[in-house]
């Protein structure tokens, strides 16, 4: 498999469900065409449906394995070791995705670990201006910051119309996560 001549960056943003589905969906086309993929889940703890498919279709799936629950609820403590475990996370996709020569690297639920400073902002911008020129790098969250924004090739935003959560029906597994 010949890797792509120009790899872009793609953000998948908005209010709406079906962020991390784009994402996985396209790790599965990716995976299904003989590419190397690299899919990261910060903020998430590993328990997602997607993941063992992910797994069994070769691609190399990594997340921080804690849920420390959302920024407002956090205490200082858990703000702390998300951002050590978030930094960790990141950074050793980074390393692998370029030192192992992956075509995609994915980085769900990146851009909320990016706006509260769980991930070095410094770091990850001059990773994506010097990443390897044939790595298509996937980020997903909600309200990419303006710098981000400026450095995509694509911007996909996933707007919610209608949710069952408004309705009182919780998260369904298998559909949901």
């Amino acid at each position: 498999m010949a890797h792509l001549k120009k790899g872009c960056l793609q953000i998948y943003c908005g209010d709406g469900k079906g962020k991390t589905t784009a994402s996985v969906g396209l790790a599965v086309r990716a995976a299904g065409t003989g590419m190397k993929v690299y899919f990261c889940q910060v903020m998430k703890d590993g328990r997602s449906g997607e993941v063992e498919m992910l797994k069994k279709l070769g691609v190399n799936y990594h997340c921080c394995g804690e849920r420390l629950g959302f920024f407002w609820n956090m205490t200082e403590e858990q703000k702390a070791a998300a951002a050590r475990l978030y930094n960790q996370l990141f950074d050793e996709a980074v390393k692998t995705a370029a030192e192992e020569d992956y075509d995609l690297l994915v980085i769900d639920e990146f851009i909320s670990a990016y706006n509260h400073g769980f991930i070095d902002q410094k770091k990850a911008l001059h990773f994506f201006f010097n990443r390897p020129e044939h790595l298509e790098v996937v980020l997903t969250g909600r309200d990419p910051s303006d710098e981000l924004l400026e450095l995509a090739d694509y911007i996909s935003e996933v707007k919610m119309v209608r949710h069952p959560f408004e309705k009182g029906i919780r998260a369904r597994k298998g559909i949901e996560y």
